[in-house]
């Protein structure tokens, strides 16, 4: 073994002038030795991050404790009142195929109504911004209509769109359009001061700045209020289906606490849940896609 490597190190040493040869090959089997132990303690640092470790943990902890009646002893609580994990999974493999349906079905609503109010949202800001005159009373009506309780809303909203799934998407557009209006205008009118004389000292137009410069410094804001509207819309969905509908994990979740079918109500919470949450994960998503150049996502 000896005299080979000799032999290797005499014929690649004058290709590379005082041994260089040897040297980049043996500097190259050192960094793919060491590489490897790299991949795997990134691979490691990944699967036990804490940030994902520990919510877990505590959520096993949570449920563990319920499953052991700990919160039932600690709050006098019967089997009733708050059924036992183990029941709520019975319920749920028992009528996931129904169970699966209604959550489309409000899911379908929820989105539906946020796209649609987030939008007009969005138009009463871009008004709001370009005419600042009359545009302020807007965003004041709009926050008025936010402050309208849903159960209000909702006998008005199903006379004038019945009850199908138009009444509940006219709850979530008006419980959503505030929020989309407000962080809007914010982020309009909260631009740079120099950035705006630099586009004066080009000739831009007031088209021109609200396409390069407002509506590019609104888009945080934007998704910020998509994501509050992510969950205000499974709300609204839920509450709206508890008065006229006849779909929809409101009215399962509406009929099961009627007839004292509580683990089923308590899985329609879950799904609903899931539901909401995945709703926010996909609208974070679409945020590090489109504004990768904001300081938030490179930090």
């Amino acid at each position: 073994m000896k005299e080979t490597s000799v032999r290797e190190a005499a014929i690649l040493a004058p290709a590379g002038n005082d041994g260089s040869a040897v040297s980049l090959i043996t500097t190259n089997k050192r960094a793919s030795a060491s590489s490897n132990p790299r991949k795997k303690r990134k691979i490691i640092r990944r699967i036990f991050n804490p940030s994902v470790v520990l919510p877990l943990l505590l959520g096993a902890l949570f449920l563990l404790l319920w499953e052991k009646q700990v919160f039932h002893k600690l709050f006098d609580l019967k089997k009733y009142q708050l059924p036992l994990p183990s029941a709520i999974y019975e319920a749920l493999r028992d009528n996931f195929s129904l169970l699966l349906s209604y959550t489309g079905y409000t899911l379908t609503e929820a989105v539906v109504g946020m796209l649609l109010g987030s939008a007009c949202g969005f138009l009463i800001a871009l008004a709001a911004t370009a005419w600042p005159r009359w545009g302020s009373s807007s965003l004041t009506l709009v926050a008025a209509l936010n402050a309208v309780p849903i159960v209000a809303l909702a006998p008005i909203m199903n006379l004038w769109f019945g009850d199908g799934i138009g009444s509940r998407a006219a709850i979530v557009v008006a419980t959503t359009m505030a929020a989309m209006a407000i962080n809007s205008y914010k982020g309009m009118t909260a631009v740079d001061p120099l950035a705006l004389d630099l586009m004066h000292s080009y000739a831009a137009g007031k088209p021109a700045v609200f396409r390069y410069l407002r509506i590019q410094n609104s888009l945080p804001y934007v998704f910020t209020a998509l994501k509050i509207n992510a969950t205000a819309s499974m709300i609204g969905a839920i509450v709206g289906e508890f008065f006229f509908s006849s779909r929809g994990l409101g009215y399962l979740l509406s009929n099961s606490i009627k007839v004292a079918k509580m683990p089923l109500g308590w899985s329609c919470i879950v799904l609903a849940a899931i539901a909401g949450v995945l709703f926010y994960l996909v609208i974070e998503w679409l945020e590090k896609i489109f504004i990768r150049w904001h300081a938030s996502q490179r930090a």
